[in-house]
């Protein structure tokens, strides 16, 4: 089943590069075979938010919702169980200063 995984971290948080640095854990999702696709996103500062109301277009500077931690990458994972996805995310490094949402895909 697909899993996507998003990636969240406070802004302003300083972290020693190494520490932040995904490599292991790309390592170690390429070796298991579980990583599908991923990637980092721009700026919150770039994004965009868009809404139809009465048939109006609404669209406003930001990120879609006001939170503490704003989404920085995401990943697609392959796994055979929520419970591989969330041991998956729990080895990437953004998870021991930030957090991981794991959620899976539309099952129809």
């Amino acid at each position: 089943m697909r899993y996507l995984m998003l990636v969240c971290a406070e802004p302003g948080v300083v972290v020693d590069p190494e520490e932040a640095s995904p490599e292991a854990w790309l390592a170690e999702t390429e070796r298991r075979g579980v990583r599908v696709m991923g990637d980092r996103l721009g700026p919150a500062s770039q994004a965009r938010t868009v809404r139809v109301r009465r048939g109006e277009r609404l669209v406003t500077d930001g990120p879609f919702a006001e939170t503490k931690e704003l989404l920085g990458g995401f990943d697609i994972l392959e796994c055979e169980s929520l419970e591989e996805a969330v041991e998956i995310a729990s080895m990437h490094p953004v998870a021991s200063f930030g957090a991981i949402e794991v959620r899976p895909f539309w099952a129809d």
